[in-house]
């Protein structure tokens, strides 16, 4: 199959499954809502205005005593799911993912996306503060990874397909396929760097994938963006882009106290010596009991609770309605988001920190924004956009993810018009906080991932051929096809050579044998006599020519596991003229290392 039908088939398949997966796990999370924290404890659980769900909004009178055990009971739950079957599955799948591309070959085990989504829905469900990306981005990743495996496909290409699932699986539950594309080659790194190979499958998965989930919404919700069209704010004085650079400072600050604490919890939760079931149901309950007790000390402010569940209705008055929003409840929403978040996640439940960074940084951008619009009305006219370009600038800084945040943000909202400030901000707290990630499993760059581990040997040895290398007057031993294998046999005993060409009557090449293939004879002298050279060569003679570079040779030795190749005439493949080793083309390559070391 060409590569361009390749692709497009393989990664037109992520992106069914990952859209079919975002549909499922949408449905599951939407009930559980409903069962647990809506109907049994009557949570006044707030959504953005294109979160469409099919069940019916619950009018049960709020239980805080029903909410905090559904919250211990779904972390009991959540947490036994990982913990007996795939553990890799609880905390942000995100993660997980992006370890299993650096990693681990691209491998994910095919009930890791299966768990993961049974224990994020649950988490979600029952009130948990987590996210949407982490689990439906390992569900296409993970399918991306079994489609290679089954198909027998290479690691590179199981790589490629695992992020394409990844990017797919987050364009289409936020409604973003440009930024799922961006966001599949971005999130693996940690510096400016991008996966440019998986861009375009990438592309190919996650359109698939968005197409299949907007259909699968009612016709009003049908392509809307998450937050609806009202979300129409724009720069209205470039000196506004002072405050906006102000605003970058807070959401620094709020990114490493985020980071440290999230990894603060992580690492106390995992010294705990108790069971992962007990230690998720215990960070439910205290996630429980923070939100409930900044609810009842405000006086009961159903807008505090946001800092529970998934908190897409809180960023939607902040954008739409930010008058209703008081300073005092978008500073305690995004702070004690942080602690709700470490406690849910870091516990082992299960689910991704997107959407609590967009809830944190659009809360904290909306605080930013009043406090300039109080102090300078003329100058900052719309403090609304300060949430919108804090929720970009906060998670671009701490997923070292710029690109891929900006075009989500701005496609979650439907608006292109704060592009330039969410540019800024964005930018500068990417700069700013390159010492801290949110994923810990990125690698710098590149050159750092085990991925891509002997790419970059390709450049030392660039302009070099194996006619530089191989020792042209060496003497070689070959062997007439005709040869019994009790002479091949002694032979051996008699030369130190280990790999021999097997030739014809006419010196041609026609295979060749190692001295490991003839050892499984050795204890079967019966047929010495009877075989010869032929029974025993591999008629599928890899070989190279003096025009070769060593790339090719470095590439074929590394493949075949083998320390020896045939060198042949480049006009007659079955002229032998010698062989190159595997320790010359090695020696080769240190001797250019260090010349470019000097030369530097």
């Amino acid at each position: 199959m060409p590569s361009a039908g390749k692709w497009f088939m393989l990664s037109g398949s992520v992106g069914i499954v990952a859209g079919v997966g975002a549909i499922v796990f949408q449905f599951m999370v939407a009930g559980c809502q409903y069962a647990l924290v809506g109907w049994f404890a009557g949570f006044p659980h707030h959504e953005a205005v294109a979160e469409y769900s099919p069940f019916p909004v619950a009018s049960t009178s709020f239980s805080p005593w029903a909410l905090l055990a559904v919250l211990t009971l779904g972390g009991l739950v959540a947490g036994w799911l990982s913990w007996q079957f795939a553990p890799e599955a609880s905390g942000h799948g995100t993660d997980a993912a992006i370890d299993a591309f650096h990693n681990r070959r691209g491998e994910i085990r095919p009930r890791t996306p299966i768990i993961k989504t049974l224990a994020s829905a649950i988490t979600l469900g029952t009130g948990g503060s987590a996210g949407r990306e982490g689990p439906i981005a390992q569900i296409g990743a993970g399918f991306g990874a079994c489609l290679a495996s089954w198909l027998s496909l290479s690691a590179r290409d199981r790589r490629i397909l695992l992020a394409a699932g990844m990017g797919a699986g987050v364009g289409a539950i936020f409604r973003a396929p440009l930024a799922g594309a961006l966001f599949a080659g971005e999130i693996l790194y940690r510096e400016a760097e991008l996966e440019a190979d998986v861009i375009m499958p990438a592309a190919v998965a996650s359109t698939v994938a968005y197409s299949i989930f907007c259909f699968s919404l009612p016709a009003e919700y049908r392509f809307m963006p998450l937050f609806g069209d009202q979300v129409d704010f724009g720069l209205t004085n470039p000196v506004e882009l002072l405050p906006y650079a102000l605003l970058a400072l807070v959401l620094v600050a709020a990114g490493v106290l985020y980071i440290r604490t999230f990894y603060w919890f992580h690492g106390l939760f995992e010294k705990l010596p108790f069971a992962t079931p007990i230690k998720a149901a215990a960070g439910g309950l205290l996630a429980g009991l923070v939100g409930l007790t900044i609810y009842y000390a405000s006086g009961r402010n159903d807008q505090l609770l946001a800092v529970l569940g998934g908190g897409y209705g809180m960023l939607q008055s902040a954008f739409t309605d930010i008058d209703q929003c008081s300073l005092f409840v978008l500073l305690i929403v995004g702070l004690l988001k942080i602690l709700t978040t470490s406690l849910t996640i870091c516990s082992g439940g299960s689910g991704g920190v997107f959407g609590p960074s967009m809830v944190i940084g659009g809360c904290l951008g909306g605080a930013v924004g009043k406090v300039f619009h109080a102090s300078f009305p003329a100058l900052v006219t719309q403090p609304g956009a300060f949430a919108v370009v804090g929720m970009a600038g906060f998670f671009a800084g701490c997923a070292r993810a710029p690109f891929s945040t900006i075009l989500m943000v701005t496609e979650m909202t439907g608006s292109y018009r704060l592009l330039l400030p969410a540019m800024w901000v964005s930018t500068l707290c990417f700069l700013l906080m390159r010492r801290w990630t949110l994923y810990e499993k990125q690698v710098p760059t590149r050159l750092q991932s085990p991925a891509h581990r002997g790419d970059f040997i390709i450049d030392v040895l660039e302009g070099m051929i194996v006619e530089d290398v191989y020792q042209q007057g060496r003497r070689l031993e070959t062997v007439h096809e005709g040869t019994s294998l009790n002479d091949i046999v002694h032979h051996l005993a008699e030369t130190s050579q280990r790999y021999f060409p097997v030739v014809d009557d006419a010196g041609k090449l026609v295979g060749i044998f190692s001295a490991e293939d003839v050892r499984s004879y050795l204890y079967d002298d019966t047929i010495w006599e009877i075989a010869n050279a032929r029974d025993v060569m591999n008629t599928k003679v890899i070989t190279l020519t003096p025009e070769d570079d060593l790339n090719a040779a470095l590439t074929r030795f590394t493949a075949l596991n083998i320390d020896e190749l045939p060198v042949v005439s480049p006009d007659d493949p079955q002229v032998i003229l010698g062989v190159i080793r595997r320790k010359e083309t090695i020696a080769a390559y240190n001797r250019r290392r260090l010349e470019h070391k000097i030369s530097d």
